[in-house]
């Protein structure tokens, strides 16, 4: 069998969702990463007690959806597998640079970039690679890429950017060593100026959590 892998590029479209307007009033705008599973939309009903004038909220949506449970009914995605990883984190992030700039957000306002999961192997790589000067990176229940090191974080200590991660004392898909293993990582990573936030609960959302961010 004569067999060969190939790649072409082309142009595609993908959503957004978006919670409140982006007005004069706007203290804060959030680009919020969702979790494996999500669809952009539900995920930005953990954000809906924010103040709706001065919080606007963009959630970009994860491109490989597929059918929760084999039920086929409810439809979720996925940002990235480990497959063609390297390709794909590309094409992501060529995504949410087109969000980015098409949104114009006031130098005025507060960016805050929020990733939960699977969302911060993608919040931390898309602020990494392109250098988003942030002033607040939110880390929540999940694990840092292995390729990023404190050089490519060391930017956001010259921009003055808050580092806050969460995660709870019984999440389900951590270990102790695990914990024990990241909880070392964010501090070399960040230069022991991250926040590290441990809250009682498991891998969920918890809005009260949310709204202490601001």
């Amino acid at each position: 069998m004569d067999y060969s892998e190939n790649t072409v590029s082309y142009t595609t479209t993908n959503s957004y969702a978006t919670l409140n307007a982006l007005t004069d009033q706007t203290k804060n705008v959030w680009i919020v990463l969702h979790g494996i599973g999500y669809l952009s939309r539900y995920f930005l009903r953990y954000f809906d007690e924010l103040p709706p004038q001065e919080n606007f909220i963009i959630a970009p949506q994860a491109p490989s959806k597929y059918y929760l449970n084999n039920k086929y009914r409810h439809v979720g995605a996925s940002w990235l597998t480990k497959e063609d990883t390297k390709q794909e984190t590309q094409n992501v992030l060529t995504y949410l640079d087109a969000i980015y700039t098409s949104q114009s957000i006031p130098e005025s306002c507060n960016l805050i970039v929020f990733g939960y999961s699977q969302g911060v192997s993608i919040a931390t790589r898309w602020v990494a690679s392109r250098k988003i000067k942030c002033n607040h990176l939110v880390l929540y229940a999940g694990g840092i890429p292995t390729e990023l090191q404190p050089s490519d974080f060391d930017f956001l200590k010259e921009n003055g950017t808050k580092t806050t991660t969460l995660v709870g004392n019984a999440d389900e898909y951590l270990t102790e060593e695990k914990l024990a293993s990241e909880t070392k990582r964010i501090e070399h990573l960040f230069n022991g100026k991250a926040e590290q936030i441990f809250f009682e609960g498991g891998h969920e959302v918890k809005k009260e959590l949310i709204l202490n961010l601001v």
